[in-house]
């Protein structure tokens, strides 16, 4: 998986390793995955990952964020646990195509997912999308 400036994305390492930051719960797991089958009408099993993530933009210190990525026609997803409960989210085409919501975290998963997948829609009906 690709990475940006602020965050690398790692498949989720053994039980064993330490997150300062809890996984996602299956009551949140629940949430992405119904928000995905309703908007996609199947399912989407989204794979979970760890990402080192600058919470603070002026700090340099990184801190290890649980992740739940999934693609969808060519688009790239990813939303980011930066506590509890707080989320981050972006898509993406390619390296250098990396888009956000607009808002910097959420406080409800439901709200963020939706939003991400609406700011999305909205990119693609654009015609901004050149992934085609």
């Amino acid at each position: 998986m690709p990475f940006d400036s602020l965050s690398r994305v790692a498949h989720k390492p053994a039980p064993s390793a330490m997150s300062a930051i809890e996984d996602f719960t299956d009551s949140e797991l629940w949430i992405i995955r119904t928000t995905l089958e309703e908007r996609y009408g199947k399912k989407i099993e989204p794979q979970l990952a760890d990402t080192e993530l600058r919470l603070n933009p002026y700090a340099t210190e990184l801190t290890v964020c649980p992740a739940a990525y999934w693609e969808h026609d060519g688009c790239h997803f990813i939303v980011l646990k930066t506590g509890e409960p707080r989320y981050r989210s972006q898509f993406y085409y390619r390296v250098h195509e990396m888009y956000g919501t607009g808002i910097e975290e959420f406080d409800d998963l439901s709200e963020c997912v939706v939003t991400l997948l609406q700011v999305q829609a909205d990119y693609v009906a654009s015609g901004r999308d050149t992934s085609r």
